[in-house]
């Protein structure tokens, strides 16, 4: 073996042992997390030093070491920046931790946050299935959750409380994001009067919409369990029901990531029942919100998030992320002559599908 085909093996080498290790990084994460480092640095009000840091999470001074080397891998991931600060009268400079865009995303009490999203999906609850994939594949249960729970995740939702209460938490968290946008979204709202909100959770997207748009009266559809007990509002109303079975008539129907837990025989059932919803008048839509897999556009790490969701969908649920076309396969089934795609939700896009 010449030097070139050396420094290729380990190359190869190392690239096997960065994807055996990825999870390394996840659950680095979910430790930062856990200590409360991202708002400890924020209640510091600027940079903190590793000893600032040690003493503010209580920790016996010989966990020193260890600390620094977990927030240095975190600086490297991106998550924290390190600066010199001048600590002392002589001028000595010392490194500290400063927040960056991400962390910032990880503080508690804010919004928008993916807290909920960093606790709920490195739960052991999301994380043991990947251990059964591969048994999965040479078994009969719909998804790996399955065979590693011995029920489905919405049954596990039902007979956890306390995974269920984290889960829709989780989905609040992302909806939030929404908040974002808006301002963006005017033309596709503006003119409707009326909009099911299908799987919408708990109401936080649509208490978005109602604040952004006066006018529009809103109502979520979702299962009994999660819109018991939740209160009306002049322009919100919950009811309890299945998209499966039938979809209130509205101007518009909103589907935020309700679409990838499906398979596409559940899809093109949710699709039909929205498009009977709809008037015939070619003024009514439906709005979609999911992932739209591109990779010949989209940059490498877009599409590294994206196919990492669509596993995450083939292990957790039987649904998948979709290409363009094989969104369009969907509408045409389904009965909707035409539809339009506008990436403005991050690795997510509103899709306007139409009579």
């Amino acid at each position: 073996m010449d030097s070139n085909e050396a420094r290729d093996v380990f190359q190869a080498q190392s690239h096997v042992y960065k994807h055996i290790f990825n999870f390394v990084s996840s659950m680095s994460l979910k430790c930062a997390v856990q200590l409360g480092i991202p708002d400890i640095i924020n209640s510091h009000g600027r940079a903190i030093t590793l000893p600032e840091l040690v003493t503010a999470l209580q920790l016996h001074p010989a966990k020193t070491g260890h600390v620094h080397r977990l927030m240095r891998l975190m600086v490297h991931s991106g998550f924290f920046a390190t600066k010199q600060v001048c600590m002392n009268q002589d001028e000595r400079e010392e490194v500290a931790y400063d927040l960056t865009p991400s962390s910032r995303l990880l503080l508690k009490d804010k919004v928008p946050s993916m807290l909920p999203i960093v606790t709920a999906m490195l739960d052991p609850a999301f994380t043991t299935p990947w251990q059964f994939l591969g048994k999965w594949f040479r078994g009969n249960e719909l998804t790996p959750f399955e065979t590693a729970h011995g029920m489905g995740l919405w049954e596990y939702g039902d007979k956890n409380p306390e995974f269920n209460s984290l889960f829709n938490e989780t989905m609040a968290s992302d909806s939030g994001m929404m908040n974002l946008v808006i301002k963006d979204c005017k033309p596709i709202f503006e003119g409707l009067s009326s909009l099911i909100d299908v799987g919408g959770g708990t109401g936080t997207v649509a208490r978005i919409l109602c604040e952004a748009f006066p006018n529009l009266k809103c109502t979520v559809l979702e299962l009994p369990q999660v819109v018991a007990n939740l209160p009306d509002s002049a322009n919100l109303k919950f009811i309890a029901g299945d998209m499966f079975n039938a979809i209130p008539p509205a101007d518009a129907i909103l589907l935020k990531l309700t679409l990838h837990d499906l398979s596409d025989e559940e899809c093109l059932k949710v699709l039909k029942k929205c498009r009977e919803a709809i008037p015939d008048s070619g003024q009514g839509k439906v709005i979609i919100i999911e992932i739209v897999i591109n990779e010949e556009k989209d940059e490498h790490e877009s599409t590294e998030a994206k196919l990492f969701f669509d596993m995450l969908m083939m292990v957790v649920v039987t649904g998948r992320e979709r290409s363009e076309k094989e969104w369009e396969k969907l509408f045409l089934e389904a009965g909707f002559s035409k539809y339009k795609i506008t990436p403005i939700f991050g690795l997510r896009s509103l899709i306007e599908v139409y009579p």
